[in-house]
Formats: C-alpha cells, structure tokens, sequence
C-alpha cells in the first residue's frame, strides 16, 4: 500500500512547493493537492509544466485533485460551473498525471428527498464521468460525515455509485467521516474493494455521532474510530491501493510543517502497518 499525504494537513502555515519538498524528503509517495488553494497559490508563481516536471524527476507522484465540491442537487449556473471546472482539472491532471478528482456531494441547510438527491447524484456522476473519461481520469465520490451533506454515510454513497455504474466513478472512504454518521461495517464488508479509490486515514475525539466536526480529528490510532476494523474489512475486500493522511486539527497546524508531516507518516505506519506493508 502507497502513503499519501493530504495537504489539509499542514494547510495553515504551508504550501505546495514545501509539502512536496518535506514528503518527498519523508518517503511518502503520493500527494493529493488542494485546489481551492494551494494549487492556486502554486501557480500565481508556477506553471503546469513547471509542477509536471517536478513530478517526472522526483519520487512522489499526484494522486488526486482535491477537490470539486458540492457537485449535485445545483441549479443550472451551480451545474455549469461543476462541468467547467471539471473540464480544467482533467486538462491539468492530464498535464501533470493526476488519474484522480475527489469530488463531494453539497453540504448546505437545504433539505432534499433521498430520491431526489440520488436522482441528482447519479445524473450528474454519469455525465462528468463522460466529460472525464477521455482524460483517463477517476471521479472518487467523498461522502461527508455530517447531518446538513446530501450523502453522508458509506451505504448511501456506495449505492449511488453502483448506480451510476461506470469504471471511473467509486469512493473516498475517509475513516473520520465513516465513524461520523455512523456508517456501517457491514455495508463496508459487502462492498467492491474496487469501486473505493482513496482511502482517508485519521481518528477522532470520541463525542456523539452527528455532532462531529473536522476540527475533532485526531492522528491515527489516538482517538475512537475502529481503525482496525475498517483496516481488517479493507483487506477482506481487497483493496491495498493508497492511504493518505488527512487531518483538519488547528492544534497541528500549530506544529512545524516537518514535524506534523513526520508525526503523520510515524502515527499512519503504526496503524495500517498491521495490516498492509507500506512503500
């Protein structure tokens, strides 16, 4: 199994240029990048080519763009701009080879049907699957463990992209949101280990489901998510792919950049490593 680094992690003090710098120098073999941010201020000093070359002369590798956001249940304007922002991440991951865009459903105090919200999901899936398709590109769903996102549990985001049915469009199970609305192990042991593209390691302070904010998570193997049985079930299903750290806590952001991207690896290791060889 690849590690990854999520650069939520460090996203207070750093940028793109210095993650890719400490994880390269750490041994960490993926990146994803942020970009809504880092890859913005990345390239008011940088371009594609620049970051494309980077890439071709160092180890670690782009996993994934993330992300587009809030991507069904839109009004027309809401949509267009979904399509074309969509249209330049596969252009630029095309660039650089980034095979991947973490995509999340809306977040937002309007409620919605669950019909409506899977008709909405699948509709728009299949067609930015299209759009991405030609790009080599994945499309990894992130359900959102809270009570105001559309798809906020493994069962129902798993159901929709089964729905929708194409080879380019599965899942980010990210372990916090997973234990955040109380997704179900057994939906989890039932699944495809090939439709979960990206794997989100971290854990969490131990207050009640539906109450949980980003803010709560914790380094792995420090709080009260059951890492080892999602670990174990991943196994089970037989995905080994990637894990990359992804953490949100303003208490790390106090840290070094290095030390936090350190304690990531050193935490990741010490959890999945009983289950999956990492590098």
């Amino acid at each position: 199994m690849k590690l990854c680094f999520n650069q939520a992690t460090t996203m207070k003090k750093s940028s793109l240029v210095t993650d890719l710098e400490l994880c390269e120098k750490n041994g960490y073999d993926y990146i994803e990048i942020r970009t809504m941010d880092k890859l913005k201020d990345y390239l008011q000093t940088h371009s594609l080519d620049d970051l494309a070359g980077y890439f071709a002369k160092s180890h670690i590798k782009p996993f994934a763009f993330n992300a587009l956001v809030f991507f069904n249940n839109r009004d027309e304007a809401g949509y267009k701009e979904i399509k074309e922002e969509l249209q330049y991440l596969c252009e630029a991951g095309q660039k650089i080879g980034c095979k991947n865009i973490v995509v999340v459903p809306l977040v937002g105090p309007e409620k919605f049907t669950k019909t409506q919200i899977k008709e909405s999901s699948v509709t728009v899936l299949r067609e930015l699957a299209a759009i991405a398709k030609p790009y080599g590109i994945r499309l990894a769903v992130e359900f959102v463990g809270h009570p105001q996102c559309t798809i906020n549990t493994f069962g129902q985001a798993y159901d929709i992209v089964k729905t929708v049915d194409r080879d380019n469009v599965g899942l980010v199970l990210d372990c916090f949101h997973f234990h955040a609305m109380g997704s179900r192990i057994e939906d989890l042991r039932q699944a495809e280990g090939s439709k979960i593209f990206i794997l989100h390691i971290d854990d969490t302070e131990d207050f009640p489901i539906g109450s949980l904010t980003d803010e709560d998570r914790l380094w792995p193997g420090q709080g009260a998510i059951d890492l080892d049985a999602i670990l174990q079930t991943l196994k089970d299903i037989g995905y080994s792919d990637m894990v990359s750290v992804e953490l949100f806590r303003p208490e790390y952001y106090e840290l070094a950049i290095e030390d936090a991207i350190k304690i990531g690896k050193n935490t990741t290791q010490a959890v999945v490593g009983r289950y999956f060889t990492l590098g």
